[in-house]
């Protein structure tokens, strides 16, 4: 009984250390799936950023065509 005890508590201990392992991975995982995810926010927000002063350009750019029509 206290060898079956003894292999109970290796079998748990066992355990106990995959989950912990398969916890870290999983971690690892969702870290590096963060890391990516947070690299192409930042390139979408980059490009919106120059859609952005591109829209204020052409903005400019009709404000004067407006005038230019409003003049003829």
């Amino acid at each position: 009984m206290a060898s079956r005890n003894a292999n109970m508590q290796s079998g748990w201990a066992a355990t106990r250390q995959s989950m912990a392992t398969s916890g870290s991975a999983v971690k690892a995982r969702q870290l590096t799936q963060l890391h990516s995810q947070l690299a192409q926010l930042s390139a979408n927000l980059a490009d919106t950023e120059n859609l952005l002063r591109m829209t204020s350009v052409q903005a400019e750019c009709m404000r004067g065509l407006g005038s230019w029509h409003g003049g003829l």
